[in-house]
């Protein structure tokens, strides 16, 4: 549920006649190539009769689109998932009970409630399975893209500060380095060990205080996460996560250790790149 209501992360797009062709055409493509639906048994010109199958989702996507969508685009803000998945079936809907007509007409099928409410499962069922695997695939790419787009940002932004990460011990040392170098900070026991970068190459140094502590000094910085009670991490330097809603592995740079991202602290990832 908290997917359907996030903030749907594409621009609406206003070319209504460009989309309606292409449709139209992919729609051609299917009842001339894999005839579905009985259209196998008409046997006058079957690539004249597909078009017209093409010519009427033209017609109702551009109607719909036109007529319907750009009002609701209008009045609905934000717009979330869960408002583009019931356009889109609504779209597939309307599509559906125009070409079932057409059907009828061109194969000289009775027009009745048991044939029309069978072509209409058959229809949305495969709708409902295109229009969720549409929405997850693009709405990770585009978070995907998002999140490279604000790492690099941030990374460019931030390429002349520096940070200092204070040891507590009487003649510790502070440690003083470009927050870009950063690659991830461990908890152990009284104190921390940071990995962080000198000419390219990752190096770990150990300081006497805790997580809390320098998570405390470093909260200015939206970019240093904490991802596990254990572990802070610098996202700029992310290179690859792997895991789901469990949990992740993360990869920072060109550091060969996998830093968890414990269950509870997931939402918060997305959070951040959502």
């Amino acid at each position: 549920m908290s997917f359907l209501t996030r903030k749907y992360p594409f621009s609406q797009s206003s070319h209504w006649l460009r989309d309606s062709l292409a449709y139209g055409v992919f729609i051609w493509a299917i009842f001339w190539l894999l005839q579905p639906f009985g259209f196998s048994m008409y046997s006058g010109n079957k690539c004249l009769a597909a078009a017209l199958f093409g010519l009427i989702t033209s017609c109702c996507y551009a109607l719909y689109g036109w007529v319907i969508l750009r009002r609701l685009y209008q009045r609905i803000k934000p717009w979330r998932i869960w408002h583009d998945g019931c356009a889109v079936l609504g779209l597939i809907l309307f599509i559906a009970i125009c070409n079932f007509f057409l059907f009828s007409l061109v194969i000289h099928y009775p027009i009745t409630v048991k044939i029309f409410l069978l072509f209409l499962y058959w229809t949305m069922l495969i709708g409902i399975i295109i229009t969720a695997l549409s929405i997850g695939i693009e709405y990770n790419r585009s978070l995907k893209d998002r999140m490279e787009a604000l790492l690099s940002n941030t990374t460019e932004e931030q390429k002349d500060i520096s940070i200092t990460i204070h040891d507590t011990n009487v003649r510790g040392n502070d440690l003083c380095i470009p927050i870009n170098n950063l690659l991830y900070i461990e908890s152990q026991k009284n104190n921390i060990s940071v990995c962080y970068l000198i000419d390219g190459k990752p190096t770990n140094l150990e300081i006497h205080t805790t997580l809390t502590a320098v998570t405390e000094e470093l909260k200015a910085y939206e970019n240093i996460f904490q991802c596990h009670r254990s572990f802070v991490v610098n996202v700029n330097n992310i290179t690859s996560a792997k895991g789901n809603s469990n949990g992740y592995q993360l990869t920072l740079g060109p550091c060969t250790n996998s830093i968890p991202v414990s269950r509870s602290y997931v939402p918060r990832l997305k959070s951040f790149i959502a």
